[in-house]
Protein backbone atom coordinates (compact mmCIF):
# COMPACT_ATOMS: atom_id res chain seq x y z
CA UNK A 1 0.00 0.00 0.00
CA UNK A 2 1.54 3.57 -0.90
CA UNK A 3 1.66 6.15 2.07
CA UNK A 4 -1.58 7.94 2.82
CA UNK A 5 -1.41 11.62 2.65
CA UNK A 6 -2.95 13.17 5.35
CA UNK A 7 -3.61 16.35 7.06
CA UNK A 8 -2.67 16.54 11.12
CA UNK A 9 -4.86 19.10 13.17
CA UNK A 10 -3.60 19.51 17.07
CA UNK A 11 -2.38 21.64 19.60
CA UNK A 12 -0.67 20.84 22.65
CA UNK A 13 1.85 18.41 23.93
CA UNK A 14 -0.68 15.52 24.12
CA UNK A 15 -1.20 16.28 20.19
CA UNK A 16 2.55 16.37 19.48
CA UNK A 17 3.13 12.82 20.67
CA UNK A 18 0.36 11.62 18.00
CA UNK A 19 2.35 13.56 15.44
CA UNK A 20 5.61 12.31 16.42
CA UNK A 21 3.57 8.78 15.66
CA UNK A 22 2.80 9.57 12.33
CA UNK A 23 6.15 10.79 11.46
CA UNK A 24 7.63 7.50 12.76
CA UNK A 25 4.94 5.60 10.50
CA UNK A 26 6.36 4.67 7.14
CA UNK A 27 2.57 4.12 6.13
CA UNK A 28 2.05 8.16 6.25
CA UNK A 29 2.70 10.98 4.59
CA UNK A 30 2.29 14.10 6.79
CA UNK A 31 1.13 16.86 3.86
CA UNK A 32 0.77 19.73 6.21
CA UNK A 33 -0.22 20.88 10.03
CA UNK A 34 -2.71 22.55 11.08
CA UNK A 35 -2.47 24.47 14.86
CA UNK A 36 -4.01 27.13 16.35
CA UNK A 37 -1.91 30.69 15.90
CA UNK A 38 0.36 31.62 18.70
CA UNK A 39 -0.99 33.15 21.78
CA UNK A 40 0.63 35.64 24.06
CA UNK A 41 2.63 33.36 27.31
CA UNK A 42 4.80 33.83 30.15
CA UNK A 43 5.21 36.34 32.55
CA UNK A 44 6.06 38.95 29.52
CA UNK A 45 2.96 37.70 27.64
CA UNK A 46 5.11 36.77 24.46
CA UNK A 47 3.74 35.52 21.45
CA UNK A 48 4.36 31.90 21.19
CA UNK A 49 3.90 29.04 19.11
CA UNK A 50 1.97 26.34 20.63
CA UNK A 51 4.09 22.53 21.14
CA UNK A 52 2.80 21.22 17.48
CA UNK A 53 3.88 24.11 15.45
CA UNK A 54 7.25 24.14 17.16
CA UNK A 55 7.99 20.40 16.65
CA UNK A 56 6.55 20.48 12.87
CA UNK A 57 8.67 23.34 11.92
CA UNK A 58 11.50 21.29 13.60
CA UNK A 59 10.59 18.65 11.15
CA UNK A 60 10.15 20.89 8.37
CA UNK A 61 6.49 20.30 7.74
CA UNK A 62 4.42 23.07 6.17
CA UNK A 63 2.26 24.54 9.29
CA UNK A 64 -1.10 26.74 9.12
CA UNK A 65 -2.10 28.78 11.77
CA UNK A 66 -5.66 30.03 11.34
CA UNK A 67 -7.69 31.78 13.05
CA UNK A 68 -10.47 29.89 11.96
CA UNK A 69 -10.73 26.68 9.32
CA UNK A 70 -14.14 27.66 8.42
CA UNK A 71 -13.46 30.14 5.45
CA UNK A 72 -13.34 29.61 1.87
CA UNK A 73 -9.98 30.81 1.71
CA UNK A 74 -8.28 28.00 3.76
CA UNK A 75 -10.46 25.40 2.83
CA UNK A 76 -8.96 26.00 -1.01
CA UNK A 77 -5.17 25.63 0.88
CA UNK A 78 -6.01 22.50 1.70
CA UNK A 79 -7.78 20.99 -0.68
CA UNK A 80 -4.43 21.78 -2.85
CA UNK A 81 -2.50 19.66 -0.63
CA UNK A 82 -4.76 16.34 -1.88
CA UNK A 83 -4.57 15.12 1.65
CA UNK A 84 -6.92 12.01 1.80
CA UNK A 85 -7.94 12.09 5.48
CA UNK A 86 -6.98 14.31 8.47
CA UNK A 87 -6.11 13.23 11.86
CA UNK A 88 -7.27 15.49 15.14
CA UNK A 89 -5.94 15.91 18.33
CA UNK A 90 -6.70 18.32 20.70
CA UNK A 91 -6.85 21.00 18.16
CA UNK A 92 -9.11 23.76 19.64
CA UNK A 93 -11.78 24.88 17.11
CA UNK A 94 -14.94 23.26 15.75
CA UNK A 95 -14.73 22.20 11.97
CA UNK A 96 -17.87 22.65 10.15
CA UNK A 97 -19.40 20.66 7.22
CA UNK A 98 -17.80 22.01 4.10
CA UNK A 99 -14.23 21.59 5.77
CA UNK A 100 -14.84 18.54 6.77
CA UNK A 101 -15.40 18.03 3.49
CA UNK A 102 -12.54 18.53 2.25
CA UNK A 103 -11.63 14.29 2.82
CA UNK A 104 -12.16 11.41 0.76
CA UNK A 105 -11.70 9.03 3.65
CA UNK A 106 -13.17 11.31 6.60
CA UNK A 107 -11.67 12.73 9.75
CA UNK A 108 -10.63 11.12 12.59
CA UNK A 109 -10.20 12.29 16.73
CA UNK A 110 -8.15 10.80 19.51
CA UNK A 111 -10.37 11.82 22.06
CA UNK A 112 -8.99 11.48 25.84
CA UNK A 113 -11.42 9.12 27.17
CA UNK A 114 -13.74 5.69 26.77
CA UNK A 115 -16.56 7.32 25.16
CA UNK A 116 -19.07 7.69 25.10
CA UNK A 117 -18.27 9.20 28.65
CA UNK A 118 -16.66 12.05 29.27
CA UNK A 119 -17.31 13.92 26.01
CA UNK A 120 -16.04 18.00 25.68
CA UNK A 121 -12.76 19.73 26.73
CA UNK A 122 -11.74 18.21 29.96
CA UNK A 123 -11.90 14.71 29.68
CA UNK A 124 -8.81 13.56 31.20
CA UNK A 125 -9.67 15.99 34.29
CA UNK A 126 -13.52 15.19 34.94
CA UNK A 127 -12.79 11.54 34.77
CA UNK A 128 -10.12 11.74 37.71
CA UNK A 129 -11.83 14.61 39.76
CA UNK A 130 -15.08 12.14 39.49
CA UNK A 131 -12.88 8.94 41.24
CA UNK A 132 -13.02 6.89 38.09
CA UNK A 133 -11.14 4.02 38.48
CA UNK A 134 -10.19 3.67 34.91
CA UNK A 135 -9.79 5.62 31.80
CA UNK A 136 -8.36 5.47 28.21
CA UNK A 137 -8.59 7.21 24.75
CA UNK A 138 -10.64 6.26 22.02
CA UNK A 139 -10.41 7.01 18.21
CA UNK A 140 -13.81 8.14 16.34
CA UNK A 141 -14.96 9.38 12.91
CA UNK A 142 -15.08 13.21 13.65
CA UNK A 143 -19.11 14.39 13.16
CA UNK A 144 -20.27 17.89 13.53
CA UNK A 145 -21.63 17.27 16.79
CA UNK A 146 -18.75 17.11 19.32
CA UNK A 147 -16.81 13.67 20.21
CA UNK A 148 -20.17 12.03 18.81
CA UNK A 149 -19.08 10.27 16.20
CA UNK A 150 -18.41 6.47 15.78
CA UNK A 151 -15.93 4.68 17.24
CA UNK A 152 -12.63 2.94 15.43
CA UNK A 153 -11.21 1.39 18.28
CA UNK A 154 -9.96 2.02 22.15
CA UNK A 155 -7.06 1.98 24.56
CA UNK A 156 -8.23 1.53 28.34
CA UNK A 157 -5.80 2.84 31.10
CA UNK A 158 -6.65 1.59 34.82
CA UNK A 159 -6.09 4.31 37.59
CA UNK A 160 -4.84 4.49 40.68
CA UNK A 161 -5.13 7.47 43.79
CA UNK A 162 -1.05 8.37 43.11
CA UNK A 163 -1.73 9.38 39.23
CA UNK A 164 -2.43 12.49 38.76
CA UNK A 165 -3.49 14.35 35.19
CA UNK A 166 0.08 14.83 34.31
CA UNK A 167 0.74 10.95 35.00
CA UNK A 168 -2.56 9.71 32.63
CA UNK A 169 -1.72 12.90 30.50
CA UNK A 170 1.40 11.51 29.39
CA UNK A 171 0.27 7.42 29.00
CA UNK A 172 -3.18 8.48 27.09
CA UNK A 173 -1.18 10.47 23.96
CA UNK A 174 1.20 7.22 23.70
CA UNK A 175 -1.96 4.79 23.57
CA UNK A 176 -3.79 7.71 20.84
CA UNK A 177 -0.30 7.14 19.11
CA UNK A 178 -0.91 3.50 19.13
CA UNK A 179 -4.60 3.80 17.96
CA UNK A 180 -3.70 5.46 15.14
CA UNK A 181 -0.80 3.02 14.10
CA UNK A 182 -3.17 -0.20 14.39
CA UNK A 183 -6.75 1.21 14.50
CA UNK A 184 -6.57 4.06 12.14
CA UNK A 185 -4.32 2.08 8.89
CA UNK A 186 -7.01 -0.87 9.45
CA UNK A 187 -9.86 1.94 8.94
CA UNK A 188 -7.84 3.78 5.69
CA UNK A 189 -7.38 0.41 4.54
CA UNK A 190 -11.59 -0.91 4.61
CA UNK A 191 -11.12 -3.55 7.24
CA UNK A 192 -12.29 -1.42 10.31
CA UNK A 193 -16.19 -0.52 10.55
CA UNK A 194 -16.96 2.25 13.16
CA UNK A 195 -19.34 1.41 15.80
CA UNK A 196 -21.80 4.17 17.00
CA UNK A 197 -21.87 5.09 20.21
CA UNK A 198 -24.43 4.48 22.42
CA UNK A 199 -26.42 7.97 23.78
CA UNK A 200 -27.80 6.64 26.89
CA UNK A 201 -24.74 6.11 28.38
CA UNK A 202 -22.89 9.85 27.35
CA UNK A 203 -21.38 12.39 30.03
CA UNK A 204 -19.92 15.52 29.60
CA UNK A 205 -17.07 17.24 30.43
CA UNK A 206 -16.97 20.76 30.22
CA UNK A 207 -13.93 23.33 30.23
CA UNK A 208 -12.64 23.66 33.90
CA UNK A 209 -13.48 27.01 35.38
CA UNK A 210 -10.91 28.86 38.29
CA UNK A 211 -13.50 28.61 41.20
CA UNK A 212 -13.30 24.69 41.16
CA UNK A 213 -9.79 24.86 42.53
CA UNK A 214 -11.25 26.12 45.66
CA UNK A 215 -10.90 23.34 48.55
CA UNK A 216 -13.92 23.10 50.56
CA UNK A 217 -13.04 21.26 53.56
CA UNK A 218 -16.78 19.50 54.10
CA UNK A 219 -15.74 17.58 51.28
CA UNK A 220 -14.56 13.97 51.62
CA UNK A 221 -10.89 13.28 52.27
CA UNK A 222 -11.63 11.23 48.44
CA UNK A 223 -13.05 14.16 46.89
CA UNK A 224 -10.45 16.45 47.36
CA UNK A 225 -7.57 14.15 46.84
CA UNK A 226 -9.19 13.13 43.27
CA UNK A 227 -9.36 17.31 42.93
CA UNK A 228 -5.86 17.54 43.93
CA UNK A 229 -4.96 14.68 41.17
CA UNK A 230 -7.44 15.88 37.92
CA UNK A 231 -6.40 19.60 38.58
CA UNK A 232 -2.50 18.67 38.68
CA UNK A 233 -2.21 20.75 35.10
CA UNK A 234 -4.15 23.51 36.43
CA UNK A 235 -5.60 25.23 37.79
CA UNK A 236 -4.35 23.73 41.19
CA UNK A 237 -6.41 23.42 43.94
CA UNK A 238 -5.85 25.91 47.09
CA UNK A 239 -6.96 26.37 50.61
CA UNK A 240 -5.94 29.07 52.99
CA UNK A 241 -4.59 29.65 56.33
CA UNK A 242 -5.81 32.30 59.57
CA UNK A 243 -3.93 34.53 58.44
CA UNK A 244 -5.25 34.31 54.70
CA UNK A 245 -2.05 32.98 53.14
CA UNK A 246 -3.07 30.55 50.58
CA UNK A 247 -1.41 27.62 49.65
CA UNK A 248 -1.99 24.69 46.69
CA UNK A 249 -1.92 21.32 47.28
CA UNK A 250 -0.18 19.13 45.32
CA UNK A 251 0.29 15.85 46.41
CA UNK A 252 -1.73 13.65 49.32
CA UNK A 253 -3.39 10.64 50.09
CA UNK A 254 -6.40 9.51 52.29
CA UNK A 255 -4.85 9.00 55.78
CA UNK A 256 -8.56 7.64 56.79
CA UNK A 257 -12.01 7.30 55.06
CA UNK A 258 -13.85 7.24 58.52
CA UNK A 259 -13.73 9.42 62.07
CA UNK A 260 -11.52 8.30 64.48
CA UNK A 261 -8.95 10.77 64.59
CA UNK A 262 -8.85 13.38 67.05
CA UNK A 263 -6.35 16.35 67.76
CA UNK A 264 -5.38 16.78 71.27
CA UNK A 265 -7.22 20.17 72.24
CA UNK A 266 -10.65 19.03 71.08
CA UNK A 267 -12.84 16.37 71.03
CA UNK A 268 -14.52 16.87 68.34
CA UNK A 269 -12.50 18.21 64.84
CA UNK A 270 -13.66 21.10 62.45
CA UNK A 271 -14.02 20.38 58.85
CA UNK A 272 -10.27 21.83 58.36
CA UNK A 273 -8.71 21.31 61.31
CA UNK A 274 -5.21 19.92 61.28
CA UNK A 275 -5.23 16.90 63.53
CA UNK A 276 -1.59 15.93 63.40
CA UNK A 277 1.74 17.21 62.07
CA UNK A 278 4.96 15.44 61.23
CA UNK A 279 7.35 15.29 58.43
CA UNK A 280 5.56 12.55 57.00
CA UNK A 281 2.62 14.82 56.60
CA UNK A 282 -0.13 17.12 57.68
CA UNK A 283 -3.23 15.28 58.71
CA UNK A 284 -6.34 16.77 58.03
CA UNK A 285 -9.95 16.51 58.78
CA UNK A 286 -12.49 17.23 55.95
CA UNK A 287 -16.13 16.02 56.37
CA UNK A 288 -17.35 12.54 57.23
CA UNK A 289 -14.72 12.72 59.59
CA UNK A 290 -12.58 11.32 56.93
CA UNK A 291 -8.73 12.83 57.06
CA UNK A 292 -6.47 13.90 53.73
CA UNK A 293 -2.85 13.74 54.64
CA UNK A 294 -0.52 16.20 53.08
CA UNK A 295 2.42 15.98 50.93
CA UNK A 296 3.26 18.24 48.75
CA UNK A 297 2.40 21.93 48.66
CA UNK A 298 3.25 25.70 47.50
CA UNK A 299 2.61 28.82 49.32
CA UNK A 300 2.12 31.27 46.89
CA UNK A 301 4.40 33.07 44.90
CA UNK A 302 6.99 29.74 45.74
CA UNK A 303 7.76 26.79 44.35
CA UNK A 304 6.75 23.28 45.18
CA UNK A 305 7.57 22.04 48.53
CA UNK A 306 7.61 18.81 50.18
CA UNK A 307 5.74 18.91 53.77
CA UNK A 308 8.63 18.77 55.77
CA UNK A 309 10.42 21.69 53.53
CA UNK A 310 7.27 23.61 54.13
CA UNK A 311 6.86 23.14 57.52
CA UNK A 312 10.23 24.55 58.09
CA UNK A 313 9.24 27.95 56.63
CA UNK A 314 5.81 27.88 57.72
CA UNK A 315 4.93 25.61 60.79
CA UNK A 316 1.37 24.08 61.30
CA UNK A 317 0.31 23.06 64.90
CA UNK A 318 -2.23 20.86 65.65
CA UNK A 319 -5.62 21.97 66.32
CA UNK A 320 -5.48 24.68 63.43
CA UNK A 321 -8.49 25.03 61.36
CA UNK A 322 -7.74 25.60 57.44
CA UNK A 323 -10.02 27.74 55.49
CA UNK A 324 -11.65 27.19 52.51
CA UNK A 325 -10.03 28.41 48.93
CA UNK A 326 -11.76 31.61 48.28
CA UNK A 327 -11.73 32.62 44.39
CA UNK A 328 -12.63 36.08 45.34
CA UNK A 329 -9.55 37.18 46.99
Amino acid sequence: MSKVRILFMGTPDFARTALAALLADPHFEVAGVVTQPDRPAGRKMQLTPSPVKKFALEKGLRVFSPETVNTENFRNEITALSVESAVVVAFGQLLGDAFLALFPKQAVNVHGSLLPKWRGAAPIQRSLMAGDQETGVALQIVVKKLDAGPILGIRRLKLTDEMTAVDVYEKLAHLGGELLMTEYMDYLRGNLTPIAQDEALVTIAPKIKKSEAAIDWSKSAREILNLSRGLALGPVPFAMRADQSVFKIHRGFVASEKAGLRSATSPKNENGQVVSVSEAGVDVQCGDGSVLRLLEVQPASRARLSIKDYLSGYPMKVGEVLLNGDVSL
